[in-house]
Formats: C-alpha cells, sequence, structure tokens
C-alpha cells in the first residue's frame, strides 16, 4: 500500500502501523505512555497491568512488522515496565537487544515515599543482530586519551559512547565524561527555550539527534507511534530522514504540524550538544540574600 511520508497524523498507532507495509520502516523510536497515570490529552495513563501488557504487545507486534529486516527500534519505557518489556521484545517477539542505555537526567520527577525518578530505560532492538545500521562515525565523542591525557595513541576520532547517558554533568565536572555509558542531557524543563509549552514529556533534540544520526541514514524513514510533543519528527527533519508520527491527541498533531512548519531540513538542533552546558550550573542559578530570599544571580 502507498503511504505519504513527511506528516503526522491524528490516529491510533496500531491502526497507523497497520496501514504501513511490512518490512518498510528503517527506524522506530517510541516514547509510550508509561501507565504511571499521567495526564495526558486523550489518554488514560493508568491501565491494570495485564491491559498495560496487552495493549503493549499489540503495538510492539506492528511495529517488528513494519521494520526493515536490517532496521532498528528504539524504546523509551520507566521503571515499572521495562523488564516485562524487555522480555516481551527478545523472548517473545524474537528482537535482538543490541543496546540498553541508561539516560539520566537532573530535574528529576519528585515521588512520594521512594527516590526521585530520574533515569529512563533506552532499549535498541533490532531483527537481525549481524545486519543493521549503527553510524559510529556520526556520534564518536572525544577520548579521554585525547582531552586529558593528550596520549598519541589515541584514535583522533574519538571513540564511541558508552551506553549511560548522563544530563547535568557541569556541577561535577571531573565525575562523568559526556562519552560513558550514562547518557547525559537534561530534560526540557518549562523554563527551557526549546520547550513547546502544551506537552509535559518533550524530550530533548539532541538525544534523539543521537539516536538518529546512528541508527538510521539520510532520506531513510524514522516513524514514532506516540508523536506526543513531535520532537522524534523535527529532529528527523532537520536531519534530512522522512517521517511519519501518529497521536490520538488531534491538539497534539495540530500543534505537532506547526511545529514541523516552522522549521527546514539543515536546521540545527534546539539544545547544547556538548551535556556539560545543557543547562546553567550551579553557580548560575539562585542564591541566597542576608534575608534568606531566593534571587537570580545577575550572571544569568
Amino acid at each position: 500500500m502507498t503511504t505519504i511520508w513527511n506528516r503526522v497524523e491524528c490516529k491510533d498507532c496500531i491502526e497507523g502501523m497497520r496501514q504501513l507495509d511490512a518490512g518498510s520502516v528503517d527506524l522506530v523510536f517510541a516514547d509510550p505512555p508509561f501507565n504511571i497515570d499521567y495526564r495526558y490529552d486523550s489518554y488514560r495513563d493508568k491501565l491494570s497491568d495485564d491491559d498495560y501488557l496487552t495493549w503493549s504487545k499489540l503495538w510492539l507486534l506492528e511495529t517488528k512488522r513494519v521494520l526493515k529486516p536490517t532496521g532498528t527500534f528504539w524504546l523509551a519505557i520507566g521503571d515499572e515496565y521495562a523488564a516485562e518489556l524487555k522480555v516481551m521484545l527478545t523472548r517473545e517477539l524474537g528482537l535482538h537487544c543490541r543496546s540498553w542505555v541508561i539516560w539520566y537526567y537532573t530535574f528529576g520527577v519528585h515521588c512520594k515515599k521512594k527516590f526521585t525518578r530520574s533515569h529512563t530505560h533506552l532499549f535498541s532492538m533490532v531483527k537481525d543482530p549481524e545486519q543493521f545500521t549503527f553510524n559510529d562515525m556520526e556520534i564518536r565523542v572525544p577520548s579521554a586519551r585525547q582531552l586529558v591525557y593528550g596520549d598519541k595513541r589515541a584514535n583522533p576520532q574519538g571513540r564511541i559512547p558508552d551506553n549511560t547517558w548522563i544530563l547535568r554533568p557541569q556541577d561535577i565536572p571531573n565525575g562523568f565524561d559526556d562519552d560513558q555509558s550514562v547518557w547525559y542531557f537534561a530534560r526540557v524543563c518549562g523554563t527551557f527555550k526549546e520547550r513547546a509549552g502544551w506537552h509535559g514529556c518533550q524530550m530533548p533534540e539532541q538525544l534523539l539527534g543521537r539516536i538518529i544520526r546512528v541508527s538510521s541514514n539520510a532520506g531513510e524513514k524514522v516513524l514514532d507511534p506516540f508523536l506526543g510533543s513531535g520532537s522524534t519528527m523535527t529532529v528527523a527533519k532537520k536531519l534530512g530522514r522522512q517521517y511519519l508520527g501518529f497521536d490520538i491527541s488531534a491538539e497534539y498533531v495540530s500543534l505537532c504540524k506547526k511545529r514541523l512548519d516552522e522549521i527546514e531540513q539543515g536546521d540545527p538542533l534546539d539544545g547544547a550538544a556538548d551535556p556539560r552546558t545543557s543547562a546553567p550550573s550551579t553557580a548560575q542559578g539562585f542564591r541566597l540574600t542576608e534575608t534568606g530570599d531566593r534571587k537570580r544571580n545577575a550572571t544569568e
């Protein structure tokens, strides 16, 4: 069947993917509801465990079907169902997990009677563990040998980042490096200039840029079953990929179309490429006055 790409549609993702040809998509990135009672526009994020896992298997089966034999599927998921979905993807659906990335961020979500929620799991899944896209030259970072030791043996092209992404090391510059296995980019908070302002779960463009660059090539097809704020589609368009996104919220889709209309292929990604500058340091934030009031530093 013929599918028109470079668009977003108000449609249930299972229905939308069923209209796609099998083996037609190069990269799928999915950031589904986590089933934690989050307030979305048109979806109740509070199903029973069995209902959530049953629904998850339905859309994951369609994801596997539309993925090319050499394609890659990235799933962003919280702690609550990371284990179940990882087992489902590998044991039941037969996909292969190439990377299990931890995206750690500050500005975490405060919780009652448990530690602050400050990380998300990112699973990178492929159909064929021998044949898939992994453009390591697109995402390499300087190694410690280059930056710290000046070692002539260091590869001048840098190294592949590890599988943990840390989001805000500027307050501990010697504690984490941007080439480690914790991916470190700040959540897109309400005060950030790149915040779209109408969706509470906006993914950082720089994080998505790393995923899209490494797992697809220019001109290839990127699918997002859960459009949300439209960041995946925005980054795909900027990086010269074809894109298609679904969401059941007519409002989200309308606002995503507006966001996409305001950008062009080749535009820079929002946010700092260097995670150490992705948010102001504590020294540049608030300070206490002599009376105990909070006041912004003049450097901001």
